[in-house]
């Protein structure tokens, strides 16, 4: 987040919630429809950003205060997003990530349950990765008929769009945490950069994103967003096995929604959040977990809170 040319940013939603040469793309991205509560920063690969193809789940959990008033009802909403997700090479340092989610989200408010599911906005990124070389020396002098070597450390560009492939319902845009929505209804433009060191036996990475968010049918626009993240992590290798542990902090900044060309007021806020999670290497598949809890957060105008989230994954490398 902080670290080298920060370069990647996010904010949660629109609306708002192998082994080898480790460049990780872990880091921003609005899986979940597009709630600015949706907590963002939810990466676009792994750890050690092999090309693959897998399925990820995600957990989130948000209470909402519906009412100006401290005893104001509660409501309380759960999402689960179920996430088809790849990283698939084009050519030489280009490859393209594509995510599919599928939201099941609930709410429980006066002991009267809702549920809204259905196909979410699919995204697609395209990458280009550009390793950090340095000429092979030969003593005090610098050989240049000799191939370069890289340095360990790899900088990392991305350029796409967030589809509108989920529904809208502008009846939902009312709620307080207006985040409980499958789809954004809207075309977003996503930038992204980043950099990322892997050593023997240390790795770093970073990432910043931009979600240029679009006006949908409805006239509504989710407010333009900031996603940042930052991972250390260690590899230990085993036998036949690679585990990788990783503590890291991401956050969210967005701006608010506007409606017919009107400004909502409490409707933009940020959050941030630190992470502590782990992948395993066996052969070709790939095993995540993170566990993310934010330390701080201001959600429209404080009548959101974001709770613990938790993302599985298992992937398949190409």
């Amino acid at each position: 987040m902080l670290f080298a040319l920060i370069l990647a940013k996010s904010n949660a939603c629109e609306h708002q919630p192998c082994l080898h040469e480790p460049l990780t793309n872990f880091g921003v991205l609005c899986d979940l429809c597009s709630c600015s509560t949706s907590s963002g920063s939810m990466g676009f690969g792994t750890l050690n950003n092999s090309n693959f193809i897998g399925f990820r789940y995600i957990y989130q959990t948000f209470e909402s205060q519906n009412g100006v008033f401290q005893n104001s009802p509660k409501s309380k909403e759960t999402f689960n997003t179920y996430q088809l997700w790849a990283q698939i090479p084009v050519k030489n340092n280009f490859y393209l990530s594509v995510n599919l989610p599928y939201q099941d989200l609930n709410r429980t408010l006066n002991q009267t349950t809702e549920n809204i599911n259905g196909i979410g906005d699919a995204n697609i990124i395209a990458w280009y990765k550009l390793p950090l070389l340095k000429k092979k020396e030969s003593g005090e002098t610098v050989d240049y008929n000799t191939t370069d070597q890289t340095t360990g450390h790899s900088l990392l560009f991305g350029l796409g769009v967030k589809l509108p492939t989920g529904k809208f319902e502008e009846l939902l845009a009312d709620n307080i945490n207006p985040g409980f929505q499958v789809g954004t209804g809207s075309f977003d433009g996503i930038i992204s950069a980043g950099y990322s060191y892997s050593g023997k036996k240390i790795g770093v990475n970073t990432l910043l994103s931009y979600y240029l968010k679009g006006e949908n049918k409805n006239e509504y626009k989710f407010g333009d967003q900031i996603s940042f993240s930052a991972n250390v992590y260690t590899v230990v290798n085993a036998k036949k096995v690679n585990f990788m542990p990783f503590v890291g902090v991401s956050g969210d900044t967005y701006n608010k929604i506007t409606q017919y060309g009107e400004t909502l007021n409490d409707t933009n806020g940020n959050i941030i959040n630190t992470s502590l999670g782990a992948e395993v290497n066996i052969k070709t598949f790939v095993f995540g977990v993170n566990f993310t809890k934010p330390i701080h957060q201001d959600l429209f105008g404080g009548n959101v809170k974001s709770k613990n989230r938790l993302t599985l994954y298992l992937n398949y490398s190409l």
